[in-house]
């Protein structure tokens, strides 16, 4: 990669590690292929570490303003890539930084209690094609989602099944449910409905959003194995709980209040969250009367989701994984700290875990906002957003903003057949591409082909694109910003259209047209395989 290289460059000028080198695409036009300001952060002249970065690499390199180093890119150099494009195919942007590192990505985890929606979807996406970037990059990523099958969710959707007063989620889908499922105990119906839920709802709209989970990991099994009566024992046994009779969240109760508890319900049992960077103490197992639910309840009372969540954490880690990253809806915002705060008492670097909280999604209907919430039964579901404006435009538009950033999904645009839809832009440049290459009759072999003839503003300029996607790849697999591909294979698509406006590539010069069909192969190379990290079509025709 060329970063990498001025990088090597600049360290050996500078004595700097590489680790605090930075170098970027530099903003506007006539500011260089690459910059960085080394110069600026090392507090020396940026003229003195400029005339020492010598290299075939750069046509020339220029300092510019009050320091920053610009380095513009040998034509020479880019010509020759288009045969290691070639060369290398499908494998083209394939690297080894992962090491072969195992990471854990954990997406979805909807609850079983409703079909997926559209808050689900942004994360389903996101999760997917970062453990496809982390894979491309080296890494052994592995797809999970976590089922949340047991504790007071469960009731509350037996009890809406039931019918009772007690009833939470509503909507067609849990008047189905009523026909299938019959009974009066709330446990009961709860795991009935969910298993239904999951096997008739969340599984087949996972298979229509393409996504193959490695591990459907089950809520229940921490329970029977014992893994979350052990997690609080080891917990109890570092000196790392205590009992106290105010329930979570409640000011201090009085003193009569706090022996009526004792007497009646017991005493929580709290993890000192504080000591590791938490707001406040958490509770692991709730004050309560009886066990209502043994899977999840012991005589102390209800386990709290930190419990079963703390148990899950050290599962992954005893099976091998050394990263985790979750995706997270927004409303699970404040639940960071305490899930860090488990991992770091369990002996785990916070460093290991990553958490991506996704912001809210806003489905935007003829110019106005659609009003959803699932437990009123008001909501667009995934499977009926994907029936409307097809997979490839849902996923890249929820691909397309950073996870920090709310999203408008315009259901309009994304229903355009015209270049103001991104997907559709950068698609037909696809098919565009396949037309050119069926067209044409030359075959020539890439040993003959004198790319020197690529000379024109356009061509280098779409080399220069091309010759990105392994630093695409990774930025996203080192910080998980996933919007880069949807906004990579927009500016390849515009830089490919602006090289077929500019240069006739069947011309009637069968050497620069031997060249130009080559480096419209290689464009097809590199738009579908970033196509394909993203789980979008490459279509042949449109």
């Amino acid at each position: 990669m060329i970063r990498q290289e001025i990088i090597k460059l600049v360290q050996k000028a500078t004595g700097e590690s590489q680790e605090k080198i930075q170098v970027a695409y530099p903003e506007g036009q006539g500011f260089g292929d690459y910059t960085t300001n080394i110069a600026l952060r090392l507090k020396k002249p940026a003229t003195e570490i400029a005339g020492k970065l010598k290299s075939d690499l750069f046509e020339k390199v220029e300092v510019a303003g009050p320091g920053f180093i610009n380095f513009f890119i040998n034509k020479n150099f880019l010509q020759k890539q288009i045969g290691e494009i070639l060369k290398q195919k499908e494998s083209f942007g394939k690297l080894r930084i992962g090491r072969g590192q195992k990471v854990n990505v954990e997406f979805i985890s909807a609850n079983p209690t409703g079909p997926l929606t559209l808050g689900n979807g942004r994360g389903g996406f996101c999760g997917d094609v970062l453990a496809n970037v982390l894979n491309k990059a080296g890494y052994q990523a592995k797809r999970e989602y976590y089922i949340n099958d047991t504790g007071e969710q469960i009731k509350k959707l037996g009890h809406s099944v039931i019918g009772d007063s007690e009833a939470v989620y509503q909507g067609q889908y849990i008047e189905e449910l009523k026909k299938k499922i019959k009974g009066s105990d709330p446990g009961k119906v709860g795991q009935a409905a969910a298993k239904a839920v999951l096997q008739e709802m969340i599984k087949p709209t996972v298979k229509k959003m393409k996504i193959k989970f490695d591990v459907w990991f089950s809520e229940k099994s921490l329970y029977k194995k014992n893994e979350v009566k052990k997690v609080l024992e080891l917990l109890k046994n570092k000196g790392l709980t205590y009992e106290a009779e105010e329930a979570e969240g409640a000011p201090p109760a009085s003193l009569r209040e706090q022996a009526r508890l004792r007497s009646v319900a017991g005493r929580a049992l709290w993890f000192k969250s504080t000591q590791f960077g938490d707001d406040k103490d958490r509770v692991l197992i709730k004050a309560g009367g009886p066990a209502r639910n043994a899977s999840h309840s012991d005589a102390g009372g209800e386990k709290t989701y930190l419990a079963s969540d703390a148990a899950y954490l050290k599962n992954k880690f005893a099976r091998g994984f050394q990263k985790l990253i979750f995706f997270w809806g927004a409303d699970h915002y404040g639940y960071v700290a305490r899930i860090l705060a488990a991992a770091e008492a369990l002996g785990y670097n916070k460093e290991q875990i990553n958490i991506i909280v996704m912001q809210l999604v806003r489905l935007i209907r003829e110019g106005q906002e659609v009003r959803m919430a699932k437990r009123t039964g008001t909501y667009v579901t995934l499977d009926e957003l994907i029936d409307e404006v097809g997979l490839d435009v849902t996923r890249f538009f929820f691909l397309a903003r950073g996870a920090d950033t709310h999203l408008n999904f315009d259901l309009a645009l994304a229903k355009k057949q015209s270049e103001d839809n991104p997907v559709y832009y950068i698609q037909y440049a696809h098919a565009r591409i396949c037309s050119i290459l069926a067209k044409s009759k030359i075959k020539a072999k890439a040993s003959v082909v004198d790319y020197k003839l690529l000379c024109h503003p356009s061509e280098l300029g779409l080399i220069k694109q091309l010759i990105k996607l392994p630093e695409i790849i990774e930025d996203t697999a080192r910080d998980y910003q996933v919007q880069r591909l949807p906004q990579y294979a927009t500016d390849l698509a515009t830089a490919f259209h602006q090289f077929y406006r500019d240069c006739q590539v069947l011309s009637e010069n069968i050497h620069l047209a031997q060249a130009r069909l080559s480096l419209v192969s290689a464009t097809q190379i590199v738009l579908k395989n970033t196509l394909s990290l993203m789980g979008i079509s490459a279509p042949e025709k449109m």
